[in-house]
Order: C-alpha cells, then sequence, then structure tokens
C-alpha cells in the first residue's frame, strides 16, 4: 500500500541495540583516551622536561627521520600500489588468490620476523642489496633501508584500501567511457580513478601511519640513523620512563596534528 505523503513513514527507533552498540563503542573509546590522557597528565608535572625534548636537536632530527621516511614509501606505495590494485580488482587471473596472500603477509607475520627477513635481502651480500652495493648505495643502517622497511609493512594498507575502492566502482561505467571512444588509460584517469580517490586517498593516510609508527623491522634493518620510535624506546632502556616519555609526548602530538591535516580534505567532503 502506498504511503501517504501527509504520513510520512516513521524510521523506527533503535533502542535498546543502540544504547548497547553505544555501551561497547565507548569502551574501546575510553580506552584508548584514558591512556594517552594519563601519559599526557603525568608528563604535565614535568614540563621543563617537555620544552627540552622540544628543543633537542637529536629529537627533532629522529622525529624528521620518522616523516621523511614514511612519506617517501607512502608515495612508493602508491605508484605500485595503485595499480596493482586495479588489477586485483578488475581481472581474473591464475593465482590471483596467491598474489592477494601475499600482499596480506606483512599484516600476519610479526614485526621482528618481518625486520629478519628485509636485513637478508637488504645487507650487502643479499638478493636485493648485493645490486644496489654495486652502485655504491647502501641500504642497511641508511635512510634507504628506513624506507623500505617502513614500505613493506604499510604496503598492504593501501593496496587492500585502493582494491575495495576499485570494486565499488559500477564497470558499466568504464563501459560506457570506453564505447565512447575513450582509451583503457583515459577510462582509469578519468572515470576508474576519481571515483575510487577517497578510498585510495584514505589508503595512504592508513600506510603513512603505519609507516612513521614502525619500530621493530627498522630497528633491524637501520638502527641509524635513528628514528623517533627507536631514539624514545633507547632512552627508555637506558634513563627510563622520565627521559623517553617527553619525546613520545611530543612524537604523539606531530603525528596527531599531522594526521588530522591530511584528514581535512576528506572531511571537507563528506560534509
Amino acid at each position: 500500500m502506498p504511503s501517504n505523503p501527509l504520513n510520512p513513514i516513521k524510521k523506527p527507533k533503535g533502542g535498546t541495540l543502540f544504547l548497547l552498540f553505544t555501551a561497547l563503542g565507548l569502551v574501546l573509546v575510553l580506552f584508548i583516551s584514558i591512556t594517552l590522557f594519563d601519559m599526557f597528565y603525568r608528563q604535565a608535572e614535568d614540563l621543563p622536561r617537555l620544552f627540552s625534548a622540544a628543543r633537542d636537536p637529536v629529537v627533532l632530527t629522529a622525529i624528521g627521520v620518522s616523516i621523511a621516511a614514511t612519506t617517501c614509501s607512502t608515495l612508493i606505495a602508491f605508484t605500485f600500489g595503485v595499480p596493482l590494485a586495479y588489477l586485483l580488482a578488475r581481472k581474473n587471473f591464475p593465482g590471483k588468490s596467491l598474489v592477494e596472500g601475499i600482499i596480506d603477509i606483512p599484516m600476519m607475520i610479526p614485526h621482528v620476523v618481518a625486520g629478519i627477513a628485509l636485513y637478508g635481502v637488504l645487507m650487502r651480500s643479499g638478493v636485493i642489496g648485493a645490486p644496489f652495493d654495486m652502485l655504491g648505495v647502501t641500504l642497511v643502517d641508511a635512510f634507504s633501508g628506513i624506507v623500505l622497511a617502513m614500505l613493506f609493512m604499510s604496503l598492504p594498507y593501501l593496496v587492500d584500501t585502493a582494491r575495495e575502492g576499485f570494486r565499488s566502482v559500477d564497470e558499466r561505467l568504464e563501459n560506457v567511457s570506453r564505447s565512447l571512444g575513450a582509451s583503457p588509460w583515459q577510462t582509469f584517469r578519468r572515470v576508474s580513478f576519481p571515483l575510487a580517490f577517497s578510498s585510495i586517498y584514505n589508503g595512504c593516510i592508513l600506510a603513512w601511519a603505519r609507516g612513521i609508527s614502525e619500530f621493530s623491522a627498522v630497528l633491524i634493518v637501520a638502527y641509524f640513523p635513528r628514528s623517533a620510535p627507536i631514539l624514545i624506546y633507547e632512552r627508555f632502556t637506558s634513563y627510563g620512563l622520565s627521559s623517553s616519555r617527553p619525546i613520545a609526548i611530543l612524537f604523539v602530538v606531530i603525528c596527531l596534528v599531522l594526521f588530522t591535516l591530511l584528514r581535512l580534505p576528506e572531511w571537507r567532503r563528506r560534509r
């Protein structure tokens, strides 16, 4: 029976289910919030150490290394990962499931295991390290090694998110574009990529965030130059919590500001 426009159908209220989901979600939000608030609150009792860390060239250099390295790894992941994601979303080929499984391996194995595996191929006698060593490029204990370690750990986040974005694009739109005379590249650039851009962008942010937080793999591949997580760990093991916490707080604040700035375009688009 058609509904009367003068008496529109009312949406059913969530009731108990809404309250239950709110309570369950609130537990996780409080867990994260309380943990971070406690760290900031304890540091408020010793602000001079925080200000000292903010002026320490060693600390600022380590944070700069982390930001620069994860930015480079994200750009590499975008360059190679987006085409792979499109291929996985649009084509069926022998071994496709195997390729998808290989891409997801870095998310499943312990990070220290990933570091050991990377060290084996990046060292001077390694499969990847040897050719670069002949060119005079060192990958172990170098900035490039940090970038590759971050790339290895963050690549799945970009590829998986971009793949789902391409899958959400209706193939009929691509077929219409091709029928109107557009080449495969023009169709990808003008139809597929713009429609999946939101997912690709979110994947880039996830890859960037995952890279900047990487510790174990970077620790094994490139202890020097020190990234921020390694410096924090070094200060904690050498001088204790009072020395490492100010650097941790400064790093969290900087990452939060950068992460918010990266999210602004997406928030504006949704509004």
